[in-house]
């Protein structure tokens, strides 16, 4: 029903720790929440929702051909490249085209009924920046006319402020609504 891009134009932000905060909150008042990590060369969502039991975790095809998620519980879940990787350290060196594609597979061949019918909300955790993964999310999201919104992340530094004024740039222009900003490590 909902769909919310976590963005930052700053690596560090913590954007993957308020992406599963936000998804062990909503799961947590019963709503049926999956956590898609396309943050494909730096994956560390699985980690933030599973724990270091995520290393374990793979995922497999349905009997329909659709990818099932690894689930924390039973409204919570969790879609990753970590999961379809051999070694979990192993990099991904990837161009654009491949990572596009890994994308649409994402949003077009998950299986993220579970024992939930459907997803009350999809969070999607991204890199940092505007680049190929940012743009082909908003495009396949917005093509499908489901984007919510965005949560854009920030620290209090200047340095990812000014990054966020950039990804507040590419909101603007791809006309991703900005539900708000927030500002994590605050106090430190």
């Amino acid at each position: 029903s909902h769909v919310v891009l976590i963005l930052s134009g700053k690596g560090g932000v913590g954007k993957s720790t308020v992406a599963a905060q936000l998804c062990h909150t909503l799961a947590g008042q019963g709503y049926a929440v999956g956590l898609l990590d396309v943050d494909l060369c730096g994956p560390s969502a699985p980690r933030m929702v599973l724990g270091d039991g995520y290393a374990q975790q793979t995922i497999h095809k349905s009997g329909s051909g659709a990818w099932t998620p690894v689930y924390a519980k039973a409204n919570l879940a969790v879609m990753s490249i970590s999961f379809l990787l051999q070694e979990k350290d192993q990099a991904v060196v990837w161009r654009g085209p491949r990572k596009n594609a890994l994308i649409q597979q994402f949003l077009t061949e998950v299986d993220w009924t579970g024992d939930t019918d459907g997803l009350d909300y999809l969070i999607v955790d991204t890199p940092p920046g505007t680049s190929d993964e940012h743009i082909s999310t908003v495009q396949f999201l917005q093509k499908a006319g489901a984007i919510s919104g965005a949560i854009v992340v920030t620290t209090p530094e200047e340095v990812s402020l000014s990054d966020v004024r950039k990804e507040l740039s590419f909101c603007r222009k791809t006309k991703v609504p900005v539900l708000g900003v927030l500002e994590n490590m605050g106090s430190y």
